[in-house]
Order: C-alpha cells, then sequence, then structure tokens
C-alpha cells in the first residue's frame, strides 16, 4: 500500500512530536508513505488538492484538527457528492460505512480515504485503512548493496518476491520484501537464513527482536555515552519492554565524570584523549562493572559541527562492546551532520553487539 497522507491544520506543521506520533501509526498500515502534504489554518488550496488527490491515489489519510474537522467532511462530501450525516455520534459521510470514533473511511473511485481528528496531549483515534500484509524486512550483515543482489536476486525470482535494499551503516542492509501477485515472502525468508545463517536476521525491528533474545537468554545490557548523548539509550527505550533487559545508562561527556563514575583512568584521557579506543575500552568496562550487566556498548566521538582537529576530524568515533568473557573497540569516521554522525554511531555499536554475539542473535 503506497499511502499519501494530508495533514490539514498549523498545528501540524510546528508541533513535530505530534506529527511524528501520527507517522508513526501510519506507517504500520502502508507499504511506504508516497507523500505527506501540509495546509495551514484556512488554506485555499486544499478543495483543489484533495479533489486531484481523489482522482489518483489509492490510499490516502486525511489527518485534522477537532476545529477543521467537519469542515473536512464538507470538503469530501463535496467532492464525493454526498453530504454529512450524524451517526452514532460521529458526524461523516452518509456512505461512510467503515467509522469509528474521530475517524471514518469513505469509498471514492479506485480510493480509500481514512479521514480523522487528531489534537494535542490526546490518544490518536484508530486509523481504519487495512494494514499492510504483503510485505516484510529482514536485516543483512557482512554484505554490500551489490553483493546483497548477487546472493538474493535468484531466490527473489523463484519466490516470485521484489526486493529493496536500504544501506545503515556500513556492512548493515534492511532487504525490504514484497511479495508478487503469486509470491511468497515466508518461503523467500527461509532460504535466505538457510543461504546466510551468519549474516541474516528475520527482524523488521531490529531493536525489538534484541530484546526478545536477551530476555529470552536472561541477559542484560548497558551504555556508557559521550558523543550521542543517551541517544543510543532511547533507541532501545522507545520500543516496548526494554525495561526487561536494560539494566541502565550512564552519558559521561566531562572528563572527570568519565573518571568518577566509569573509573576511566586520568592518565589515559591524558595520553590518548576522550575521543580514543583505550577510553571507550575503558568506558565499556566500568559501565559493565557498575551495573553488573551482561553486555556494555561505549561510545566517545567528535559528532561536530565543530570540535575537529587534523588528526581526529569531526565524524571521528570510537566504539567499544564488551561482555564477561570478550570486549571489542572500533574506529569510525562518519559523514554527515551532528545528528546524523550520533545515528550512525549507535547503530555501528548496535552493529558490533550483533556481530560478536552471533551464536546468541543468528
Amino acid at each position: 500500500m503506497k499511502l499519501h497522507i494530508l495533514f490539514v491544520g498549523t498545528k501540524f506543521i510546528y508541533n513535530e512530536p505530534l506529527q511524528e506520533y501520527v507517522l508513526r501509526k501510519a506507517k504500520l498500515h502502508a507499504e511506504y508513505i508516497a507523500s505527506v502534504r501540509f495546509y495551514k489554518d484556512g488554506h485555499s488550496g486544499l478543495f483543489l488538492d484533495l479533489e486531484r488527490q481523489l482522482e489518483e491515489a489509492e490510499y490516502m489519510l486525511i489527518v485534522t484538527t477537532k476545529q477543521h474537522y467537519s469542515t473536512v467532511g464538507k470538503l469530501v462530501c463535496t467532492v464525493t457528492e454526498d453530504n454529512l450525516v450524524l451517526k452514532e455520534e460521529n458526524l461523516l459521510p452518509s456512505k461512510s460505512t467503515v467509522y469509528a470514533s474521530n475517524s471514518y473511511i469513505v469509498e471514492y473511485a479506485n480510493t480509500t480515504l481514512n479521514v480523522l481528528s487528531v489534537d494535542e496531549m490526546q490518544k490518536m483515534p484508530e486509523i481504519l485503512l487495512p494494514q499492510e500484509k504483503n510485505s516484510a524486512t529482514i536485516q543483512l550483515f557482512g554484505e554490500d548493496e551489490q553483493s546483497a543482489r548477487a546472493l538474493l536476486e535468484t531466490l527473489s525470482q523463484t519466490y516470485e518476491v521484489k526486493l529493496e535494499f536500504v544501506t545503515l551503516v556500513s556492512d548493515w542492509l534492511e532487504v525490504h520484501i514484497y511479495a508478487k501477485k503469486h509470491g511468497n515472502i515466508a518461503e523467500f525468508i527461509h532460504s535466505a537464513k538457510q543461504l546466510l545463517p551468519s549474516k541474516v536476521i528475520a527482524a523488521s525491528n531490529i531493536v525489538t527482536y534484541i530484546i526478545e533474545r536477551l530476555f529470552e537468554a536472561g541477559k542484560t545490557i548497558t551504555f556508557a555515552e559521550s558523543c550521542t548523548g543517551g541517544l543510543l539509550s532511547y533507541f532501545l527505550t522507545r520500543n516496548n519492554g526494554a525495561s526487561k533487559i536494560l539494566r541502565g545508562s550512564l552519558v559521561t561527556y566531562a572528563n572527570e565524570i568519565k573518571t568518577n563514575w566509569l573509573a576511566v583512568d586520568e592518565e589515559t584521557l591524558l595520553r590518548h584523549g576522550a575521543v580514543s579506543k583505550e577510553v571507550v575500552e575503558q568506558m565499556s568496562e566500568g559501565a559493565l562493572r557498575v551495573s553488573e550487566a551482561d553486555y556494555a556498548i561505549s561510545v566517545s566521538g567528535i559528532a561536530g559541527d565543530g570540535g575537529g582537529t587534523p588528526q581526529k576530524p569531526v565524524g571521528t568515533v570510537f566504539i567499544g562492546v564488551r561482555s564477561e568473557k570478550w570486549h571489542k573497540e572500533e574506529h569510525k569516521l562518519f559523514a554527515g551532520d551532528r545528528n546524523y554522525v550520533q545515528y550512525q554511531s549507535v547503530l555501528e555499536g548496535i552493529k558490533m553487539l550483533l556481530l560478536n554475539e552471533k551464536e546468541l542473535f543468528f
């Protein structure tokens, strides 16, 4: 399902958390979101745009506010030659047969349109569009896109599926799988896993998968972060169930905090600097000791946009991963702005954990 979304109301432009809340829920119903358009209060072009998109789009979602809900309903009725009626205390087009509180479906031409009302600090009404069933995602490690295509192309033809590849960080691809008319996604994934048993994880949400695997194994994890400023912790805790496996996390920006909280040696900091292999090694060691977790990930770097040197330019990041039996540190140079460098650092740490504990995760 390719979903087109129209936000009607000025608040959606400026209230990004509210906007992101809606988009997260909408993505559960779509193969992908094909377009997102915003209309301020009183936008004069909404009617013409709505008329045009109802002729072109297969699935549409109009997200409006309580203030504009009835106005949008009138516009929909004008385009579809209908009228608003009251059904079980819901004001909606008379031809609508699928509806819930503050949400209804209208079928027009070849378009399925869902209109719903959303406001700040309120639970979002139910999206009534069908959820996408003919797609799945796997995680592929240790291959670039070209080699991944060569490995999986024959399988995709055998099981009549279409593949799309997204590189998250080096040697980590998300492979999005879409079934053709007679496609068999489940068999494709099974065969891909057999072909690449130590490289494929069949999970669309890798963090949820990690949470489940650690919980099943009775394992816990902790983090020690500097340049990522807690993003690694958020990456985990934004998913349900994180409390089952996360012992805690320390954000240690200042050198004295690294020393006092994580027992990073002052001499190591002076000799090598906070952004170094030696420091992240001691950060992960300290985090593991303090938390008594089974695994630790530590990050220290120069996310930017300033602060770099010729020896350690912006994007320089050191990442450490540790268990009671082993530890691994890597030096990376990421490109992008501050936020993108932070995001890549988090993904690299996650990847290092997975690849250094293959027996648990693959």
